[in-house]
């Protein structure tokens, strides 16, 4: 006879495995209904303009569904990496114009990397340990010391995929709290720069207007200046160092 604690162990555990297979086949799910029913072909710079007057005038007309519906879909598609976020920001700041489109691609897409980040935790943070062995363990560590600063520098430079810098971190300790505000902080200039184009995208011919030179430039430097703490530590580490060796 199987003791009860024992037995509430493997409970435990067959839960846990229904848990993370129940999350796995959403996600694995929606991602698969997204390319089949063809929705990477209606995610398109060329669709959001072909309709841009249908779009504006049925928001003008159903504001707060509007505005509820965008927001949650914009969620949705950001938790389950679907790609597409450029554009979904230039139709929120169309749709909302640029102030209300910001705060509205802030809070989404904060919330969304934040589902993804704990998604990815819970379902392959262990593996990953396992798999990874030293390397992880020191890229825990870097996180773990300038945790912030990381996520803030890949949020603010447009080099690392969104998706990505959504899942990397769950591998390593970084608390929640640092995850959501970094992020929430790090993406705001974007967010404004494509809600700010959205505004006037009956101005924008092609995908390729979307982006000057300066822009990127601008979000790169702001990307340097997060990672500046970093290095007033080490250097100062390095002092301490060679002042006390």
């Amino acid at each position: 006879m199987t003791p009860a604690p024992a037995k509430a162990r493997v409970d435990r555990r067959a839960a846990r495995r229904w848990k993370k297979t129940a999350l796995a086949t959403v996600i694995v799910g929606g991602l698969v209904a997204f390319f089949a029913l063809g929705g990477h072909h209606y995610l398109s710079f060329q669709t959001l303009k072909a309709h841009r007057v249908e779009l504006h005038e049925y928001t003008e007309r159903h504001y707060a569904a509007m505005f509820l519906a965008v927001l949650l879909a914009y969620t949705v598609a950001t938790a389950l990496s679907f790609p597409g976020g450029v554009l979904l920001s230039l139709a929120v700041g169309f749709l909302f114009g640029r102030w209300v489109g910001t705060g509205l691609v802030v809070v989404a897409a904060t919330v969304g990397a934040t589902l993804a980040f704990l998604s990815a935790r819970y379902l392959f943070a262990d593996a990953m340990r396992q798999r990874m062995g030293p390397r992880l363990a020191r890229l825990s560590r870097g996180f773990e010391e300038n945790a912030f600063n990381y996520i803030l520098f890949t949020r603010l430079v447009p080099l690392f995929p969104f998706w990505l810098m959504n899942l990397v971190p769950a591998f390593t300790p970084v608390r929640v709290r640092v995850f959501i505000v970094a992020t929430a902080i790090g993406i705001l200039p974007g967010s404004f720069v494509f809600t700010n184009l959205g505004e006037s995208l009956a101005s924008i011919e092609s995908a390729g207007d979307l982006l000057s030179a300066q822009t990127l430039l601008a979000l790169g430097l702001l990307g340097t200046l997060s990672l500046l703490p970093i290095a007033i530590k080490k250097f100062r580490n390095s002092r301490r160092k060679k002042m006390h060796g």
